[in-house]
């Protein structure tokens, strides 16, 4: 008894077959696709078809019981399949029509019925033997009557036969348009295949693999985005952004010591206090003495709060935690308060330790008190800070610094004793801050020895030592930009004037009488301040243009002015005059026909300084002293936005009258001091057309060779 070798295999894609037994020629050649890939491999629709081997093809002829159990069979994708992937059946000793039952395991009931139907086998020796057949042994084949259906596949390259008898194999197609005629002409059922079985394995893996992928990817971004490994934070999983991201160090390696701040002595002192608990506390404990909870570093931005606190972790040689307030405030509502309870949690374990927050007001405002409601999520987070720092479990050997540039928008909660006990002021440096400074950040630099640090202290009222570190550092870039070994005093002085007014204009066109104008516009302002009793000194007049200005007029300030910050009422109206003496030179030596718009900002200077007078500091007799006009804005812009009327119509016409008063007296005083000392004026104005630049100690030349005496009221 002959066996077949049919069985079954997984399921390939989906595949069609026509529903109609009756199927046209024409229609064939429609539908099945030929060797055209760019125009027939994107079809998806399988069919099958069988026709009378004998009769014409024009004419439809119904499928015989045989073909029509053909078609049904083809038509299952488990069976189609199966075809393909079996080894090829022995010859058969029957005859080549005997039928023989088939009993196979199937895929379903209905692959079990069709497979448990008669097929006819033959060992004729027409069929070729092996699992490959030539294209011209298959044509004979075809032509014989020895094959029943054949499967394109998708391409149309390669079909795969069933023979008589139950063989299979595939065939080679060459580009042959009359392949089709010729299997409709012999009635071969025909069916084509959407894609092959190589393909079906890795499209199935490709489709369950590639959301794993997908996921994986995400998975792995949002890891990175909230802190994961390789990530900002080095936490452990995508729900860690709830914990702290500060930065720990168990023995802390700042590089900085109480020996690299200069200039604040004041605040060293405290926070060495701090550092003295931490190491010694048996010397406070003994009398009672509780080490401060928390430490606020108050001041303008560069004066070395944060280089404080680097200080201070370098000597106290405890575990030090730093974090940026901002850290804390997040997208999602309760990470802030999450994240605080984290950091001193961290804390709490490595006890005694210090907390370093920088910039706290990012989280420390006052709560309530926007104009839009208040905010959720930074409400939570300084309602955790305020609970931790002082609480109801308290946080013992934990000490906390923080430091902000704006402690008046704080929340008074957060500063009272028992949170920040202390709140140490780190204010600009005086002169021999700014010599300490300086020689601090000298370090390094190659300098001249005509470099005096005691004039360059003297140059800089009013600088931080972040500026006068960029001083520094400018001085030390011009000098290799002029390929010099050394740091002069030239260089400093340059980088001084880059930093006050901004760079020069060296290709600036100026023809030679815009160079007079603003000699005597700058010789103006040089000659009323320096005979103005108790004025500031004249430092450097230079008529090189930089920035904005055409000219600059450089006063030395009084330090003792600086640091209390009270100005008398002589020295205000003596700088409206001085301010004024630049218009007042170009009037008297031009005329009032030809003066310029290069008073613009005196005029504001001078307006602003009058109405101050007036309005606040109690120096007009109309308005007495009476402050007016208190300051608007919302506090919470960092900066007062304009002046609030609160007074009448009347009081501001008395105001304005007050102003224009105080202003006309400056005018007059300038023009007095111009008119009587117009030769030193036209000596300094040709000096600085010829120099364009004078130092102070050769503009005081001029006054002791033309024995100017100074204004008298």
């Amino acid at each position: 008894m002959a066996s077949s070798n049919s069985f079954i295999s997984p399921p390939p894609p989906t595949t069609t077959t026509t529903s109609s037994p009756f199927i046209h020629r024409s229609h064939l050649l429609l539908l099945l696709p030929k060797r055209q890939p760019s125009l027939r491999r994107n079809h998806r629709l399988l069919f099958a078809a069988s026709l009378p081997r004998n009769s014409p093809p024009q004419a439809p002829h119904p499928l015989p019981s045989l073909a029509l159990s053909t078609l049904l069979l083809t038509s299952n994708p488990s069976l189609s399949l199966a075809a393909i992937d079996s080894p090829p059946s022995p010859p058969q000793s029957e005859p080549s029509m005997a039928v023989q039952a088939q009993t196979q395991p199937a895929a379903s009931p209905f692959a079990n019925s069709l497979l448990s139907a008669p097929k006819p086998q033959s060992s004729s020796p027409d069929i070729p033997d092996g699992s490959q057949w030539r294209y011209s042994e298959f044509l004979n084949a075809v032509k014989k009557g020895k094959v029943e259906r054949v499967r394109f596949s998708k391409d149309g390259g390669v079909l795969q036969l069933t023979a008589v008898g139950g063989r299979r194999a595939t065939v080679i197609v060459p580009n042959d348009p009359d392949l089709i005629d010729i299997l409709a002409m012999n009635g071969v059922d025909i069916s084509v295949a959407e894609g092959d079985s190589g393909n079906g394995l890795f499209n199935f893996i490709g489709n369950l693999f590639f959301p794993l992928l997908a996921f994986g990817g995400l998975f792995f971004l949002f890891r990175r985005a909230q802190g994961g490994p390789g990530g900002p934070g080095g936490l452990g999983g995508p729900m860690d952004f709830g914990r702290s991201k500060s930065k720990f160090q168990e023995v802390p390696e700042t590089g900085v010591t109480f020996a690299d701040v200069a200039g604040a002595d004041q605040a060293k002192l405290e926070l060495q206090e701090v550092v003295d608990f931490l190491k010694n506390p048996d010397k406070y404990t003994a009398l009672g003495a509780k080490i401060p909870k928390g430490c606020l570093l108050v001041g303008p931005p560069g004066t070395g709060k944060t280089l404080l606190a680097r200080a201070v972790a370098g000597e106290a040689g405890v575990p030090f935690f730093s974090c940026a307030a901002s850290e804390f405030v997040e997208l999602f509502v309760g990470v802030g308060a999450s994240r605080v309870r984290d950091l001193f949690e961290k804390a709490k374990s490595k006890a005694p330790c210090i907390v370093f927050i920088d910039e706290i007001d990012a989280v420390g405002r006052q709560r309530g008190a926007g104009l839009g409601g208040g905010n959720d999520e930074r409400e939570q987070t300084i309602n955790q800070l305020l609970t931790e720092m002082d609480g109801f479990s308290g946080n013992s050997g934990v000490i906390v610094l923080a430091a902000t540039n704006r402690p008046d928008v704080l929340d008074a909660a957060l500063l009272r004793p028992g949170r920040f006990d202390r709140q140490v002021t780190v204010d600009r440096p005086d002169v021999a801050g700014r010599v300490k400074i300086l020689q601090v950040h000298s370090r390094g630099k190659a300098l001249a020895k005509d470099v005096d640090f005691e004039k360059i202290a003297r140059r800089t009222p009013g600088f931080t030592g972040a500026d006068l570190q960029n001083l520094m550092n400018e001085a030390a870039i011009l000098a290799a930009r002029r390929d010099l070994k050394e740091i002069s005093k030239d260089e400093i002085s340059d980088a001084l004037e880059r930093i006050i007014a901004g760079p020069e204009k060296k290709n600036a066109v100026v023809s030679d009488e815009k160079k007079k104008l603003v000699a005597y516009h700058e010789a103006g302002h040089a000659l009323v301040g320096a005979l103005m009793p108790e004025y500031d000194p004249v430092a450097k007049i230079s008529i090189i243009p930089r920035g904005q200005a055409g000219g600059l007029t450089f006063f030395a300030p009084s330090e003792e002015r600086l640091e209390s910050g009270l100005y008398s009422r002589s020295y205000l109206e003596n700088q409206m005059a001085v301010a004024l003496g630049g218009r007042v030179a170009e009037e008297v030596i031009f005329g009032k026909e030809n003066v310029t718009t290069g008073a613009s900002n005196d005029f504001m200077q001078v307006s602003r300084v009058a109405r101050q007078m007036v309005e606040r500091f109690g120096f007009s007799k109309k308005i007495g002293q009476v402050a007016i006009g208190g300051p608007g804005g919302n506090p919470f812009l960092g900066q007062q936005m304009s002046s609030q009327k609160d007074y009448s119509m009347a009081t501001a016409d008395v105001v304005d009258s007050e102003v224009r008063e105080l202003v006309d007296e400056a005018y007059s005083r300038a023009k007095h001091i111009i008119t009587t000392q117009i030769d030193i004026l036209h000596k300094l104005a040709q000096l600085l057309i010829e120099k364009e630049t004078v130092d102070g100690e050769e503009f005081m030349s001029l006054f002791i060779d033309g024995k100017a005496e100074l204004f008298v009221a």
